[in-house]
């Protein structure tokens, strides 16, 4: 009889099955905590970044037309030379472009080799698809194109303005068909446009590849420097780990489970 409790005793203690212990505590935690990592993460990033969908090809080769990115709600002061921002003023649709010059900076087009500079500083730009001389910027119907070799000239546009503090000069990868501040030059403001009108910041394409916007290193020596990306990669660590702590956690019970029956079965004639 004693041995029987006895044996009854260690069986609940043990977490007979997996059903109860430490192990079936730690299992639930795991769960738990997975669970608030998950749907944290997501909720989070609802609430920092909104999805947008680009429609035409001014942003080629960084961004595809029919590509979904992944931009940052950010405040227009934010903003640092590089960014690939998302604003409305030229028309009622969001815009994706790039800032190459904010408040205060000279932008010219173009100095020695055809590259642009700001504050006389010439910018190597691997992210655009540079515009042979002869192809025509803004109309979308260039005669030829260098895609991201460093050769040809940065805009066919000649161009060179002084940005009003508060303001930014704005500029698609694709020079020879990007509608942008090149095409408001005759404008108030030269084709500037106020941080105001700046509302997210693209920090990744999500759809149909998938990869971090880099800041360009060209811009890092200027004055104020690049801006930091978001925290979509911490997202993304916490939405992994918590799916990974909801698989573990709740695969505890069965595993267990299954090595205990595989122990209780003996060989024929074990005694």
């Amino acid at each position: 009889m004693g041995g029987t409790q006895e044996s009854g005793t260690e069986g609940i203690r043990g977490g007979k099955d997996g059903r109860g212990g430490l192990g079936h505590v730690l299992s639930g935690v795991a769960v738990a905590v997975g669970f608030v990592l998950f749907l944290g993460a997501f909720v989070w990033g609802a609430l920092v970044y909104q999805p947008y969908t680009v429609p035409t090809d001014s942003m080629m080769p960084t961004v595809n037309p029919g590509d979904r990115v992944l931009a940052q709600r950010i405040d227009g002061g934010e903003v640092r030379r590089g960014d690939v921002v998302v604003f409305t003023l030229w028309s009622d649709s969001p815009m994706v472009k790039r800032v190459v010059g904010i408040g205060g900076d000279t932008v010219k087009c173009c100095g020695e080799g055809g590259r642009l500079t700001v504050n006389g500083k010439e910018l190597d730009e691997p992210y655009i698809e540079h515009t042979k001389p002869g192809a025509t910027a803004g109309t979308g119907t260039g005669t030829g194109t260098d895609t991201g070799t460093g050769l040809g000239v940065a805009s066919d546009t000649p161009f060179e303005v002084t940005v009003p503090e508060g303001n930014l000069f704005l500029l698609g990868d694709r020079r020879s068909a990007s509608l942008d501040s090149r095409a408001h030059l005759q404008e108030a403001g030269q084709g500037t446009v106020a941080r105001s009108a700046v509302h997210a910041r693209v920090d990744a394409l999500a759809w149909p590849s998938m990869a971090m916007l880099e800041r360009p290193g060209t811009y890092a020596s200027l004055p104020g420097g690049t801006s930091q990306p978001g925290p979509l990669r911490l997202q993304l660590a916490a939405v992994l780990a918590g799916a990974a702590l909801v698989v573990l956690g709740a695969a505890y019970g069965p595993v267990v489970r299954v090595l205990g029956r595989g122990r209780r079965r003996e060989p024929a004639g074990a005694r």
